[in-house]
């Protein structure tokens, strides 16, 4: 479906979270598969974004979809750390041969990365400190209520730790049980205390719109109870029910309700002092003062750019971009098969090649800058798109003529820029502008 015909059958606002572009199920196994030192060759390396992703967590939660698996022994995680350390070692030689990388940022992720103890912690920030000084550039981390303790804390302060993210979701019981995770609200304070306690110089706060039986009345009850923190970040995800998820059996057309506490949590958040980043992100302004909340660090500044800047990922699960190719290991959603995929990267014999992939042509090159573009609140600036591509993006996408139409995009001579009805409809927006390839790419991929 083309981008007019999305907009003319007047499609639902939540259509998918774009994330990254291409997704990974337009990515297909490379044939045969290049080296990295010949994927990474004339590339920019002075500015890259390393990712290191534990597909481990202590429950699946009712709504995910992430890549990652529950039940992990220690011998399990001993093994993916061994692994590990063999792939950032063939990617660390690859980079070597071409005279080295600079790394403006880093982040671990997953799963749910606190999944593994404290010892098992700075392990995989020793592995890490093969590519980057983790004090010297930010580092964001993700946590969980169950994992985030002192000791496992204590490690990520220690080694520099700038954003701790939490996945709370709601602080009412009924509500995270109905999302099909089950956690105690007294948890998740003792959590957010610890992580205050602790120090880092940005708390990130993930909630959930859109769980069934919440009301407008039990949402704002969330976000006050979360503004308890001061935190300096609070990400709002409307809840999605997808296929070989807990929830999977549960759809339903709530698109309305989801919308309607959408802009109730937007309102409350920029009332509160929170600057509207994107759809989902909100940041603390620097004009409001809190008392005794820690200042703000480095984390929320960084010279890389996502949409130009490359990425090196480790781990099954990560990702990597070039700006010709963006590769991983295999991808799935199923428990069975996401355990596969991690059973077959602890024996993988060869971590100097690039697996599965999506090369981007110049028109996907256009989409993937305009689309990470124009779903952050500061939009396109026009100026450096004709600079990068040498045309206008209102010329090479004519497209987006419709979304002016609607009211969805302000159109100015130095920037496009989402309206706030646009930002609402960014999870509608951001796939109707994946092009026909990618498209064509995602509705016929099979997980192996």
């Amino acid at each position: 479906m083309t981008v007019t015909d999305t907009v003319e059958a007047a499609v639902g606002p939540y259509q998918g979270y774009v994330y990254a572009y291409p997704h990974k199920t337009a990515y297909r196994h490379l044939k045969p598969r290049p080296r990295l030192h010949d994927v990474w060759a004339g590339e920019d390396l002075g500015s890259l974004f390393l990712y290191l992703h534990v597909p481990f967590c202590e429950m699946r939660c009712g709504f995910c979809n992430l890549f990652t698996r529950t039940g992990a022994t220690e011998d399990l995680t001993t093994a993916y750390l061994d692994a590990l350390e063999r792939q950032a070692t063939a990617v660390r030689d690859a980079l070597d041969t071409l005279g080295g990388a600079s790394f403006a940022t880093t982040a671990i992720g997953g799963g749910t990365p606190t999944y593994l103890t404290a010892p098992e912690l700075t392990r995989l920030c020793d592995i890490a400190e093969r590519f980057a000084d983790l004090r010297a550039v930010p580092l964001a981390v993700e946590t969980s209520p169950a994992t985030a303790t002192t000791d496992r804390l204590t490690v990520l302060a220690e080694r520099g730790t700038t954003r701790i993210s939490i996945g709370v979701q709601s602080f009412i019981d009924e509500e995270a049980r109905a999302a099909v995770r089950p956690q105690k609200r007294a948890e998740v304070e003792t959590a957010l205390d610890r992580i205050r306690a602790v120090g880092f110089p940005t708390l990130n706060i993930d909630l959930i719109y859109g769980i069934d039986g919440q009301t407008a009345e039990s949402w704002r009850y969330s976000l006050d109870t979360a503004l308890r923190w001061e935190p300096e970040e609070l990400y709002l995800y409307p809840l999605y029910v997808r296929p070989l998820t807990g929830l999977g059996r549960r759809a339903a057309d709530w698109d309305d309700q989801r919308m309607r506490l959408y802009l109730e949590g937007r309102d409350h958040l920029l009332a509160a002092g929170y600057e509207q980043v994107s759809m989902r992100m909100f940041r603390r302004r620097e004009d409001v003062e809190v008392p005794g909340a820690p200042r703000r660090g480095s984390a929320a500044g960084t010279e890389y750019c996502c949409q130009t800047d490359g990425m090196i990922g480790l781990g099954a699960g990560a990702r990597s971009y070039t700006g010709r190719l963006h590769y991983s290991f295999d991808y799935a959603v199923g428990a069975g098969q996401v355990r596969g995929i991690i059973d077959d990267y602890l024996r993988e014999p060869d971590f100097d090649v690039a697996h599965v992939g999506f090369s981007l042509d110049d028109e996907d090159r256009r989409r993937r800058h305009l689309i990470q573009s124009l779903l952050q609140a500061a939009g396109l600036e026009r100026a450096d798109y004709t600079r990068r591509f040498g045309g206008d993006a209102m010329t090479d996408f004519p497209e987006l003529a419709r979304f002016v139409e609607r009211g969805w995009l302000d159109e100015r001579s130095d920037v496009l820029r989402l309206t706030p009805e646009g930002l609402a409809h960014s999870d509608a927006i951001g796939p109707a502008l994946f092009s026909p390839r990618v498209q064509a790419l995602m509705e016929t991929y099979e997980a192996r």
